[in-house]
């Protein structure tokens, strides 16, 4: 894999990492630029501002799409500006002892003006994390929507989709929010950008993990047999459905 900025709309760009096949974004408009997540540690950080640098000059503003360490731990590296996170995110990130939090934050949704380009922060409540944001570039009809969508070939999903933190029931509502803002590419937080008929599809499958899920939860299956039943991996069903 190269790594390189991918031009996705005008001033738009994803960029792709072999590491954790990390997705970040940059949105760049008239004297300002948006950077969407930071990746894992300062120095990661740094490496991503660097790159940055080598398509604008223009003054940032940092958004995480949530907690994780591999889209906010390279915060540091882009100080001082203004970040921005759902708040959710801050306590997360606090109660880790991190020093670089964001100062910027949002419970439903907030709107910036990035160099004269209008971008929407939207909280569709609690699904990947409890603190999911989607960046939406009306103009340009693309979303980052970080780990709500993961493109992992062949599929959807890995293990490390879900965590301790997931709300499984809440992601098929989230994904319908972030169709309903209508953009033509959504960029995700692993792997490469799709378009709407991939999460029509992701969603799909975790409807049929979630009724999986209520099953085991109802004794009206035991593991073996949720296992045998779902439309993924082993290994990724054992992580959704919390098996061990």
């Amino acid at each position: 894999m190269t790594v390189r900025w991918d031009e996705v709309a005008d001033g738009v760009y994803a960029r792709r990492y072999r590491e954790w096949d990390l997705t970040v974004g940059l949105v760049v408009g008239d004297g300002a630029c948006l950077v969407i997540d930071t990746r894992a540690n300062a120095e990661e950080g740094a490496e991503l501002a660097g790159a940055v640098r080598e398509v604008t000059p223009h003054p940032w503003t940092v958004v995480l799409t949530h907690d994780h360490f591999d889209h906010s731990f390279g915060v540091p590296a882009f100080l001082p500006c203004e970040v921005w996170a759902h708040e959710n995110c801050h306590r997360e990130l606090a109660a880790r002892g991190r020093l670089a939090l964001p100062d910027r934050l949002l419970s439903d949704r907030a709107e910036l003006h990035v160099g004269g380009r209008r971008v929407e922060l939207v909280h569709f409540g609690p699904a990947h994390s409890d603190n999911d944001v989607v960046v939406h570039v009306p103009d340009a009809s693309v979303v980052f929507a970080g780990d709500l969508v993961e493109f992992a070939p062949p599929g959807s999903f890995t293990a490390e989709s879900f965590g301790t933190d997931t709300t499984l029931g809440g992601w098929p509502g989230a994904l319908d929010g972030v169709l309903g803002l209508g953009a033509e590419v959504i960029v995700p937080g692993h792997g490469a950008p799709v378009d709407r008929d991939f999460l029509v599809a992701q969603k799909e499958i975790l409807r049929r993990l979630i009724t999986l899920d209520s099953a085991v939860r109802a004794g009206e299956l035991d593991a073996a047999a949720a296992i045998a039943a779902s439309p993924v991996a082993e290994d990724v069903t054992r992580a959704a459905l919390r098996l061990g």
